[in-house]
């Protein structure tokens, strides 16, 4: 495993300004709009990054972290409800109907254990081994066309100096090959606000956009996570159980064993106790060299600058429909500290990026051009126009601006 280095070494690049985008699906004419917030039954706090589906369709999307989601529907698809599902808590699939209010959505904690699940001897290098043996068998094995919603921001301190958003098209290519190579990513519509204000010129600009997305799917991208030949590389200990869509999963943290030229991943794989499909991801680089690390992330910064890389860690999550599974929701943050020279107080800069997939199609059935794909090292904040306006979505889903976000609009759109 190459680790996310090889991500992020074509990813970021100090330059000029520091910035970022993201994606989104569109609906049909007739549209039902539906919003709630979702919150734990035990202490009613809010839960963020919970998969919100229409049933029998391919609609969706996630809650921000203040647990608050909204869902655009075709009016066909109203009679199907929606289906709730978060790691650590029960299922639940609730009815819709055209009058329904804002919803107050309570899921409750689902135990621990492992029930009557494929033991494999307990050892839990063995049971990530045999999930990657199987990654062919449970994932998609065809083109899919995705429609995402991607949003990066970027913050100096706890202040926001960059917001972008982006709709896109994405082509997803067969998990068969634990590689990228093929996939691509198209920009139907975007938007961004930055700062104006040449204090937060820090010179920084950030390359590859929404086809960062594609890199961190750690199941498909064999550098992200283990390949069999890599995979005695880091230790692996069973960290217990958890419930994901209704079904019981090992909980199985990795960690690197040995000393490579460049830093790896550690982290915590979720897999299925029954078909061995790995349902979420969570990794951080190792930073226990940071010279390593900024060797490995960082290509060029500009004289006089001290770079020091704080956090490199991600999500990545996948939902599973008619028996495969398919990639969808990736978030990355990246924290690092710039200290100029003369300057008395150094700033710290926090990059956070995350997609949805809110649709698929088969890509076959389609007739979709890619042929303006957007490169891993174009700047996607060059190719959108600062705009902000609250219908600029209109009926395509995505996800929902927290109230620090939203807060963060505003302040930014005065200087406008």
């Amino acid at each position: 495993m190459n680790s996310l280095y090889k991500i992020l070494v074509i990813t970021t690049i100090l330059i000029l300004a520091i910035f970022s985008n993201p994606a989104m699906v569109k609906a049909d004419s007739q549209i039902v709009e539906f919003s709630g917030v979702i919150k734990n039954e035990k202490n009613k706090k809010a839960i963020g990054n919970v998969s919100v589906t229409v049933p029998g369709t391919n609609i969706g999307t996630v809650t921000n972290s203040d647990g608050f989601f909204k869902l655009k529907i075709p009016a066909s698809s109203v009679k199907n409800g929606i289906k709730i599902e978060q790691i650590g808590y029960q299922n639940l699939e609730m009815p819709l109907d055209h009058r329904n209010p804002p919803l107050q959505i309570f899921l409750q904690p689902s135990g621990k254990e492992l029930k009557e699940v494929l033991v494999l001897g307990g050892n839990p290098r063995d049971i990530v081994e045999a999930a990657i043996k199987k990654i062919p068998q449970n994932y998609s094995d065809k083109d899919d066309l995705f429609s995402g919603f991607y949003r990066e921001t970027v913050q100096k301190g706890n202040r926001f100096i960059s917001i972008s958003e982006a709709m896109v098209d994405i082509l997803k290519r067969p998990y068969d090959l634990r590689t990228t190579r093929g996939e691509k990513v198209k920009i139907n519509r975007g938007r961004k606000l930055v700062s104006p204000k040449p204090a937060d010129t820090l010179g920084v600009k950030l390359m590859g956009g929404p086809y960062i997305p594609l890199a961190l799917d750690a199941v498909k991208n064999g550098d992200h996570l283990f390949t069999i030949e890599e995979i005695d590389n880091f230790q692996f200990r069973m960290e217990g159980g958890e419930t994901i869509d209704g079904r019981p999963h090992y909980s199985i943290s990795f960690r690197p064993m040995v000393d490579l030229p460049y830093p790896l991943n550690q982290g915590t794989l979720y897999i299925d106790g029954e078909n061995l499909s790995i349902s979420r991801v969570e990794f951080e680089l190792d930073m226990k060299d940071k010279a390593k690390v900024t060797r490995s992330i960082l290509q060029k910064k500009p004289s006089g600058l001290k770079f020091k890389p704080l956090e490199v860690s991600g999500v990545v999550t996948y939902i599973t429909v008619d028996g495969k599974s398919y990639i969808n929701y990736i978030s990355s943050k990246m924290r690092f500290k710039c200290d100029w020279k003369k300057r008395l107080f150094s700033s710290t800069y926090t990059s956070h990026a995350e997609m949805v997939m809110v649709d698929r199609n088969n890509y076959k059935d389609l007739n979709s051009n890619f042929n303006d794909s957007f490169g891993s090292r174009k700047i996607f904040s060059d190719l959108v126009e600062n705009y902000w306006d609250e219908n600029f979505w209109n009926d395509y889903n995505i996800i929902e601006p927290t109230e620090s976000l939203e807060k963060a609009v505003d302040k930014l759109r005065k200087v406008y």
